[in-house]
């Protein structure tokens, strides 16, 4: 997948969305699983239609120069904002299970970790030397996401394959490995050199922002405001660097500095906030004012965002007015959604979505796999062109939802 899926992931993972307890007095959160099916159905139609020329302009990103955002912008902040409104439910669901603080973190290291290994192949897999690896790159990403999938699979519980299942998680993690080894591209200079670190692709920079959050609010989850404090001190160190009152993060790589320049993060903790608003009784007990409240929170985001606006509105420079704008479209968004699937209890229409939402991560990968296998293809590069490249996006788009859903009725699931 190109750059251009920077629009995208939250998802987090299989976990979140499998482990989503119930709220106070609801039997099941079905707006979570549907938000991020909603997000990630988007997804894969605005980086199909990426490739297709000759459209207005707010149906792409808009470039870094230029201070806007369209709806193509908003769809990776709408993942981390779900990352956000999920990480609580895992976490709670964790503790309740009594796992100690000791696994809960070895947990969610191992999560960052698994994300952004997949964002690392992801983000290579276009660049490996068939020269040098005597591998094509479709065929070393088809053999390297094949291998995740057997390793992070879930596999039913059953003493008779067990041992089977064991051999092929093993399998799985033998040939991601081998792949790594095998890796080879040629950098600018023209030498051959191993993975560029360059762009951590999607799941990677989730999973850099999952760990970067956790980390905040693991330790004050008990401090009612604690989030809330975090999000300020977010927007604050990301309006900073912005200003260029303060440059040292900039200076600092992912893995001594998870929080980058803050924006990212300060969207996913706006989803901690509505978390606790809507998914828990610390702020409100009853959903009129749960909703004043995620009311009143959005208009704050927007507002900032606003007083921000001399520091730009962009994606691809990630500015505090562009994390803002979205987190409070997020969170009007969600409301709407747990107003009408969880209030109301209408969610028979999100039925195509569903299955994504609760298959997060093997549905983001499928598109990948799909133009790794297919992509050369002729018929593939039909139709780039206006209304009917517009058509063939939603074809695709439908078609990969189908398959997440056939994969999903047939139990083949990915969980980190």
């Amino acid at each position: 997948m190109s750059n251009s899926n920077a629009s995208s992931l939250a998802e987090a993972t299989r976990q979140q969305a499998q482990s989503t307890p119930a709220a106070p007095g609801n039997s099941r959160i079905v707006s979570v699983d549907i938000f991020r099916g909603l997000t990630i159905l988007v997804m894969i139609f605005v980086n199909e239609l990426a490739g297709v020329g000759d459209l207005p302009w707010w149906t792409y990103h808009l470039r870094e120069e230029i201070n806007g955002m369209t709806y193509v912008d908003m769809v990776f902040p709408f993942f981390l904002f779900i990352v956000g409104i999920s990480a609580p439910l895992a976490i709670r669901h964790r503790i309740s299970r009594g796992d100690s603080t000791i696994q809960l973190w070895m947990h969610i290291i191992a999560r960052s970790f698994a994300l952004i290994v997949l964002g690392i192949a992801l983000a290579n897999a276009e660049k490996v030397n068939a020269q040098l690896t005597h591998v094509s790159a479709g065929a070393w990403a088809l053999l390297t996401l094949t291998g995740a999938i057997l390793f992070w699979a879930v596999y039913p519980q059953s003493d008779r394959y067990k041992l089977l299942f064991r051999r092929m998680k093993l399998a799985g993690l033998l040939l991601m490995v081998a792949m790594f080894i095998l890796f080879r591209r040629i950098d600018r200079s023209g030498h051959p050199a191993w993975l560029d670190f360059g762009y951590w692709e999607i799941l990677g920079l989730i999973g850099w922002t999952y760990l970067g959050v956790a980390v905040l609010y693991i330790p004050t989850r008990r401090w009612r405001w604690a989030p809330v404090l975090w999000l300020i001190a977010l927007v604050a160190l990301n309006a900073a660097l912005l200003a260029r009152w303060i440059s040292f993060p900039n200076r600092l790589p992912f893995y001594c500095w998870p929080w980058n320049n803050g924006c990212f993060c300060l969207i996913a903790m706006a989803g901690i906030v509505v978390s606790t608003i809507f998914l828990s009784d610390v702020f409100a007990a009853t959903f009129a004012r749960k909703a004043a409240l995620a009311l009143g929170f959005a208009a704050i985001l927007f507002a900032g965002g606003w007083l921000l606006t001399p520091l730009g509105i962009s994606k691809i420079r990630a500015t505090p007015t562009w994390g803002l704008y979205s987190a409070g479209a997020a969170t009007l968004c969600f409301l709407l959604l747990y107003w009408v699937c969880d209030e109301r209890k209408h969610s028979k229409w999100a039925q195509p979505v569903r299955p994504a939402g609760s298959n997060t991560l093997l549905t983001y990968l499928l598109p990948d796999l799909f133009y790794f296998a297919f992509g050369s293809l002729a018929i593939m590069e039909l139709w780039d062109y206006g209304w009917p490249g517009v058509v063939k996006s939603l074809v695709f788009t439908g078609l990969i939802l189908c398959l997440a859903a056939a994969f999903t009725q047939l139990k083949v699931r990915m969980q980190l």
